[in-house]
């Protein structure tokens, strides 16, 4: 059941003041004296510091917690290639989601360059004003050249969220799911259909986690990636060229297999094919809104399967508002140059461990459940719970100084105080804001 109406959703974002964002000082500026070292000529006295060492720009500025969110608006959601213009609003949810989940000023930058040359350009541009670089909605192959690029040429995290976010989310999904299952990851064989941005990272992803390549087979439009196929990119000649099976289509995979992994459309997947996988089956069939079968249909297959979807109303929800938020936070705080595998590994395994965890009422009120424990039909944390921040954000930033990346040294449990502490007021001072705007949807 649709939870807004066309309608709502529309006022929600044309209501005063229209969009979702708005940049408020945070400094006084009640007399002549505060405007004189907001501006001229006070601002000289930071300006000259940052000129002679250009760290202090951390000091003097919003730069260590400023993050652009940068589109070309080429693969927007579901929406496809909408242009930068009708992409906007998602850019300006992805920043409403960085402050209330992890207190982190976003500007979004909606860009009109097509190639990735001018993007990479353009983003590099960038650097000296922010912190870090959330590349989104950004499509496929292009991506893969314009994020690696980036990443070599900044001294600024770069991360590209449709990637990377859904990589780790599920592959933290991935890990407690085996443990649930009984099988070792090194054993696990895993059928994927698709084959763009996310399927791509999740399927390296899974191989830092221990899945061997060959295990995992791939399907795109056209069919199995294999060493028949010619005139691949080269992410998918990656896949092609481990696999010692060729596989005439999907439901032949299927059969006997782990592990499914959609990330295509809706529909693909039959109970037939779900039946013919391994004992207690792990699905995360991902197309939304609709997976490429419903939670219902798996169920029904395969009582035994631990099943996910990116959809709320069913359980283990693979969303990845569970895993940038905090990721940044760790980065921006140790003063990270990038996001390496070590940190994307450690934001894993932190969302795996806290799915371990009892879970707090106020979370379960959320979702207007009595109880989650850890087992089939939860082996995630719930995308909203506030945990997440003390839990994944300090082991990404112990991830960055273990890698000789990060630039600050915290100390680490004096570190999740201070998370939770700040998040508490940044909350409070939100709450407060919009109250005053008296707006009711």
């Amino acid at each position: 059941m649709a939870l807004f109406t066309r309608e709502e959703a529309l006022r929600y974002h044309c209501a005063w003041r229209t969009g979702k964002l708005e940049t408020v000082p945070v400094k006084p500026c009640r007399n002549a004296k505060d405007l004189s070292m907001a501006y001229s000529p006070g601002v000289a006295q930071p300006c000259l510091e940052i000129a002679a060492d250009p760290r202090k720009v951390f000091d003097y500025t919003n730069k260590g917690n400023l993050v652009a969110v940068v589109s070309n608006g080429t693969a927007v959601l579901g929406l496809g290639n909408i242009g930068p213009l009708a992409g906007k609003p998602v850019m300006e949810g992805k920043g409403v989601l960085f402050k209330i989940f992890a207190d982190i000023d976003v500007y979004d930058i909606n860009i009109s360059a097509m190639t990735p040359a001018e993007v990479i350009q353009c983003v590099k541009w960038l650097e000296p004003t922010f912190g870090g670089v959330n590349l989104e909605d950004i499509k496929a192959p292009e991506c893969f050249e314009i994020e690696q690029t980036l990443i070599r040429e900044m001294n600024i995290p770069v991360f590209h969220d449709d990637q990377h976010g859904t990589a780790i989310i599920s592959g933290a999904g991935i890990l407690n799911a085996a443990e649930i299952a009984g099988k070792r990851m090194e054993d696990l064989r895993v059928v994927v259909s698709g084959a763009g941005a996310s399927a791509t990272a999740c399927t390296r992803f899974y191989e830092l986690l221990g899945v061997p390549r060959e295990n995992i087979a791939i399907f795109d439009s056209k069919g199995h990636l294999n060493k028949s196929r010619k005139g691949l990119h080269p992410t998918k000649q990656y896949s092609a060229d481990a696999q010692k099976k060729e596989y005439a289509n999907l439901a032949e995979a299927f059969q006997g297999a782990d592990v499914f992994l959609g990330l295509s459309t809706k529909g693909l997947v039959s109970q037939d094919m779900v039946k013919s996988m391994g004992k207690n089956p792990i699905i995360f069939a991902m197309a939304n809104p609709d997976p490429e079968i419903t939670y219902a249909d798996a169920k029904a297959a395969r009582p035994d399967a631990i099943m996910g979807t990116g959809r709320s109303d069913f359980p283990n929800q693979i969303n990845n508002v569970s895993g940038f938020p905090f990721i940044f936070r760790g980065a921006l705080d140790a003063g990270s140059r990038m996001i390496n595998e070590d940190m994307k590994l450690a934001a894993a395994k932190a969302i795996a461990d806290l799915a371990k965890q009892p879970v707090p009422t106020d979370v379960l009120d959320m979702y207007g459940e009595k109880s989650a424990t850890f087992g089939i039909d939860y082996v995630i944390p719930k995308a909203l719970d506030y945990r997440l921040l003390e839990w994944e954000a300090p082991a990404v930033a112990q991830a960055a100084m273990d890698t000789g990346v990060a630039t600050k040294a915290l100390d680490i449990a004096r570190y999740k105080d201070d998370l939770k502490n700040r998040l508490g007021e940044a909350r409070k001072r939100i709450e407060a804001y919009v109250a005053s705007y008296h707006l009711d949807f």
